[in-house]
C-alpha cells in the first residue's frame, strides 16, 4: 500500500523524526498496520507503545500530523500519569 504516494519506509521515517530526541521505532505489520514505540533515549523506558494502526488513515499529510499530534498527546498523558515507571 501506498500512503499518499509513500512507501512504508518513508512513512515510518517520517513518523520517526517527529519524535526527535525521543526513540521512536514505527513497524509495519503485514496487515497494513503500523505500530509506534517511544522510549526515553537515556533510560530506554517505553513511554508509549500503539499498536494496530491502520494505514488507510493515512491518506494525506494532515492525516499524518493528526496521528502524530495524536501520539503526542497519548506520551505526555502516559508521562503524567506513570512519571516514576521503572526501567523494565
Amino acid at each position: 500500500m501506498m500512503t499518499l504516494g509513500l512507501c512504508p519506509l518513508e512513512l515510518r521515517n517520517i513518523i520517526e523524526c517527529a519524535f526527535l530526541p525521543l526513540q521512536c521505532t514505527c513497524t509495519c505489520a503485514p496487515d497494513q498496520s503500523l505500530t509506534v514505540q517511544i522510549n526515553d533515549p537515556v533510560t530506554g523506558r517505553v513511554d508509549l507503545l500503539e499498536a494496530g494502526i491502520s494505514m488507510d488513515r493515512l491518506s494525506s499529510s494532515h492525516d499524518i500530523l493528526k496521528l502524530v499530534d495524536e501520539l503526542r498527546e497519548r506520551l505526555e498523558r502516559n508521562r503524567h500519569t506513570f512519571p516514576h515507571a521503572k526501567t523494565g
